[in-house]
């Protein structure tokens, strides 16, 4: 069975193809700058091989058509046929909470998910933007919804909830929903299988760093907690989000720089978090650089990162009553080894200890990095949400 996965995003569509009969990839890609002057598609060949396209993409309907072009091109395309693919599987950003899981898309689920818009107004609707695109130009080939949100619809009330009144969440949805997880979800299992364990018997704290990052409590398989709220801003300190503030703090600086909501909200999503407090980079590896060379500012950047993750992962085992398995993922937690290090340093009171040395050593691959004492699991897993999608696709589709 070939499965095309699509992550459609305000101005870009990134793609993979995929064999599952071996869970190969066949071909994968993303367009830039759609709707935008300069726009251009990306396609990784399965020799390794990168190219550059220069193509016009005014919508998000002709990014579909040109990536359906190329998957069939005599060149570098991977298929003969558009009658190859058997399903598109979709990454969909906001469910709010009427998607508990992954879902067969039709009508009345679209219905559904234009009713989450307001809660994600700048992702949800590029998301409806692939799908609609996939129906004009292939109307009968199925398509299957995995929602970011989905997985942590497991959380109880006590954690989900806001201390806000009541009402505000009856009428308008207000709680925390959290996000990143199809990639939560995917590690956790991956990294039980990965250490011959019952995933149904463990309790994992999942830390997905990134330029925007999460950390999850997962307990028996299910989550129980996330960083995440009603939005992607809350948890943790990220690339360019602030996280955590106090929301004083907030309204202190809307009245203080005299800020609308737009503008405040762009203040706290795309002027904060480590480019904010560094003055260098959203990019962590400029910020160690920088670092590096002695400036103070990108030193604390990376010290108030390195805590934020630290704090969650200690406040997530307590309520589990313990932990089993750590597991970083995604691009700062599979490649940055200070950022694990620091994270698990001082941590042998709960029963963790790394391994400097192979922690130092190892990037971007499934390890253990903890020592053969330490009682904690704490392990490298490189996420795959493409292949989550492609498998929950395949598996409702069949």
């Amino acid at each position: 069975m070939k499965i095309l996965v699509l992550n459609c995003g305000s101005s870009s569509i990134k793609y993979a193809l995929y064999n599952m009969d071996d869970r190969s990839v066949m071909a994968q890609g993303g367009a830039e700058r759609v709707g935008l002057d300069g726009a251009f598609v990306k396609v990784k060949l399965p020799n390794g091989e990168k190219r550059e396209i220069k193509h016009d993409i005014p919508e998000h309907t002709a990014g579909v058509n040109f990536i359906f072009k190329l998957l069939t091109d005599p060149e570098i395309g991977a298929i003969k046929s558009l009658d190859e693919i058997d399903a598109v599987g979709h990454r969909m950003v906001h469910g709010g909470e009427k998607f508990a899981k992954s879902t067969l898309i039709n009508d009345e689920v679209l219905a559904a998910y234009e009713d989450c818009i307001e809660l994600a107004p700048l992702h949800n609707p590029a998301n409806l933007k692939g799908v609609k695109a996939v129906q004009e130009l292939m109307p009968n080939l199925p398509q299957v919804g995995v929602f970011d949100t989905a997985f942590h619809q497991t959380m109880p009330q006590r954690a989900f909830m806001y201390a806000l009144p009541y009402e505000l969440y009856e009428k308008y949805g207000v709680r925390r929903y959290g996000f990143h997880g199809t990639s939560h979800r995917y590690v956790s299992a991956r990294a039980c299988e990965f250490l011959g364990l019952d995933y149904q018997k463990q309790r994992i704290i999942t830390c997905h760093i990134g330029n925007g990052g999460s950390v999850a409590a997962i307990e028996n398989g299910k989550s129980i907690d996330t960083s995440m709220g009603l939005t992607p801003l809350e948890g943790v300190m990220m690339g360019t989000r602030a996280g955590n503030v106090d929301a004083g703090a907030v309204l202190y600086l809307q009245n203080k720089l005299g800020l609308n909501a737009d503008a405040m909200s762009d203040l706290l999503n795309k002027q904060s978090g480590v480019l904010g407090i560094s003055g260098v980079s959203s990019d962590m590896r400029e910020i160690e650089a920088q670092s590096a060379k002695g400036n103070k500012r990108a030193q604390l950047a990376l010290d108030m990162y390195f805590y934020a993750v630290k704090k969650y992962v200690g406040a997530y085992a307590a309520v589990m009553g313990g932990c089993d398995i750590i597991v970083f993922t995604a691009g700062v937690g599979e490649n940055q080894s200070d950022l694990r290090e620091e994270v698990c340093r001082n941590m042998e009171f709960m029963g963790v200890k790394i391994d400097v040395e192979k922690n130092l050593n190892t990037r971007g691959e499934e390890a253990i990095i903890s020592t053969p004492d330490s009682k904690v699991k704490v392990v490298i897993i490189p996420t795959d949400e493409e292949l989550m999608i492609a498998t929950d696709t395949m598996e409702l589709v069949k």
